[in-house]
C-alpha cells in the first residue's frame, strides 16, 4: 500500500517535471500576453466580460502539459490538401475546452449571444427615423476597406474577409465568419475586435471631431416620435423575412436577433427574454470566450500575420466611424441642418458604448443636447449591417470555392 503512495506521488512529480521542461520562450510569451489581457480587463474595465474568459483561456491553454485544448482536431497540421474534422476524435480524446469549441465551430454561441443581444435591444429609434438604416450601412465602410487592405499586404480571400468583419465592431459575427474562412487567425482577430470595441470612447472622437465642425456638433434634433407596439411586433419577422431572402447567409446571426427581439416585444414570453438576456447569454458568453482564447496558441498566435490583423483591425474601425460620420454630414446638408452628423459615427455595431460616445462629443459642445436616442438608431443598424456584411462575405466565399 505504502509502495503504491510513492509509486503516485514520482509519477506526479516525474510528470510536473516534464510540463516544467516544455516551457519554452514562445510559451513564456503567450503567459505574459495573458496576463496583460487580464490586467485591461479586471484593472482598466476593457470589455471585461469576454476580455476576461479569453484571457484566462489563453493562459491554461498555454499551460504546458494541461492538454485541454488541441487545436490540430479542428483546423489540422496544414500538412492534409483536404482536412476533415473528425467529431468521433474529438468526443474520446479531446480536452474539455475541444469538447466546449465545438459550440465555435458549429456557429452555435454566435448566433446565441445575437439571440440574447436581441432580447436587450430596443429597435424602437431605428423605427422611428428609418434613415439611420442608411448610416448603419455607412458605418460597414471599415469593413471592406479592411478587407482591401488585407488583400493588399498578401492574406488570402477568406482570410481578407476574415478580417474585414473587424471593422464591424461586432465580437460575435467576427468569430462566426473566422472560425468558418481562416480559423487560424481566430485568436488574433477575436482578441483585436473585442480590443478595439473596448476602446472605441478613445477611438472616436478625435475622428469625430476632424470630420466635423462646432456647428454641426451642436446641432439638436427634434424628438423622436412614438413607436407603437405592432410596429415593434412586425419589424422583427419583417427584418428576418427580407434578410432571408437577400442574404440567406446572413440568417444564423439575423435571425436568432430577431427572435430574442420578438421574445421582448411581443409582452407574452417574459420569461424567454428574460432568460436570453441573462442566464443564457452569460453562460454561452463564459464558454465563447474561454474557447476562444484557448486556441490562442504560440504558434498560430506569434506571427508576424498577427500585427498585421491589429493595424488592419484599427484601420477598420478608423474608417467605419469616418464613414458613418461622413455620411451623417451628408445627411445634415440634404435635410437642411435637421440631422446631427455625430450620429452617423454610432453605425458600429458596439451597443450602446458607440451611441453614448455620440452623446458625449455633442454634449460636449451643447449642454443641452441629447443625441443618445438619435444616435441608437444607426447603433442597432449598425448590428443588423454587421450581420448582412458577414452573410455577404460567407456568400462570398462560397461562390469562389
Amino acid at each position: 500500500m505504502q509502495s503504491t503512495g510513492i509509486a503516485r506521488i514520482f509519477a506526479a512529480t516525474q510528470n510536473s517535471a516534464i510540463a516544467f521542461a516544455g516551457v519554452d520562450f514562445g510559451t513564456i510569451i503567450m503567459i505574459c500576453i495573458a496576463c496583460v489581457l487580464l490586467y485591461l480587463a479586471i484593472v482598466k474595465g476593457f470589455e471585461p466580460l469576454l476580455l476576461m474568459p479569453i484571457a484566462f483561456g489563453m493562459l491554461l491553454a498555454n499551460m504546458p502539459g494541461a492538454n485541454i485544448m488541441h487545436n490540430e482536431m479542428f483546423v489540422g497540421t496544414g500538412n492534409e490538401e483536404h482536412f476533415v474534422m473528425n467529431f468521433s476524435d474529438i468526443l474520446h480524446n479531446g480536452g474539455l475546452f475541444d469538447l466546449l469549441y465545438l459550440g465555435v465551430k458549429l456557429g452555435i454561441y454566435p448566433s446565441l449571444i445575437f439571440m440574447g443581444i436581441g432580447a436587450m435591444t430596443d429597435f424602437s429609434p431605428l423605427i422611428s427615423n428609418p434613415k439611420s438604416l442608411l448610416l448603419g450601412a455607412a458605418a460597414q465602410l471599415g469593413v471592406f476597406t479592411a478587407f482591401l487592405g488585407a488583400l493588399a499586404l498578401g492574406f488570402t480571400m477568406n482570410e481578407a474577409m476574415s478580417i474585414g468583419i473587424i471593422g464591424g465592431a461586432d465580437g460575435p459575427t467576427a468569430i462566426l465568419v473566422t472560425k468558418t474562412l481562416a480559423p487560424m487567425l481566430l485568436p488574433a482577430i477575436a482578441i483585436a475586435a473585442y480590443s478595439y470595441m473596448a476602446l472605441i470612447p478613445i477611438i472616436q472622437p478625435p475622428i469625430m471631431k476632424l470630420l466635423t465642425t462646432k456647428k454641426e456638433r451642436s446641432i439638436k434634433m427634434e424628438n423622436l416620435r412614438q413607436v407603437s407596439k405592432t410596429e415593434k411586433i412586425i419589424f422583427p419577422i419583417a427584418v428576418s423575412i427580407i434578410v432571408a431572402l437577400i442574404v440567406p447567409d446572413a440568417v444564423p446571426l439575423v435571425g436568432m436577433l430577431m427572435l430574442g427581439n420578438l421574445f421582448k416585444e411581443s409582452g407574452v414570453a417574459d420569461r424567454l427574454s428574460n432568460t436570453a438576456q441573462n442566464e443564457l447569454c452569460n453562460i454561452v458568453t463564459i464558454f465563447l470566450g474561454v474557447t476562444v482564447g484557448a486556441t490562442a496558441s504560440a504558434d498560430s498566435f506569434l506571427k508576424l500575420k498577427t500585427l498585421y490583423i491589429i493595424l488592419l483591425g484599427l484601420c477598420a474601425f478608423c474608417f467605419s466611424t469616418a464613414g458613418g460620420v461622413l455620411f451623417g454630414k451628408l445627411m445634415c446638408k440634404v435635410t437642411k441642418g435637421k440631422i446631427n452628423p455625430l450620429i452617423g459615427s454610432a453605425g458600429v455595431s458596439a451597443v450602446p458604448m458607440a451611441a453614448r460616445v455620440s452623446q458625449v462629443v455633442g454634449q460636449k459642445e451643447n449642454p443641452t443636447n441629447y443625441l443618445l436616442m438619435h444616435a441608437m438608431g444607426p447603433n442597432v443598424a449598425g448590428v443588423i449591417g454587421s450581420a448582412v456584411a458577414a452573410g455577404v462575405f460567407l456568400t462570398m466565399a462560397k461562390f469562389l470555392g
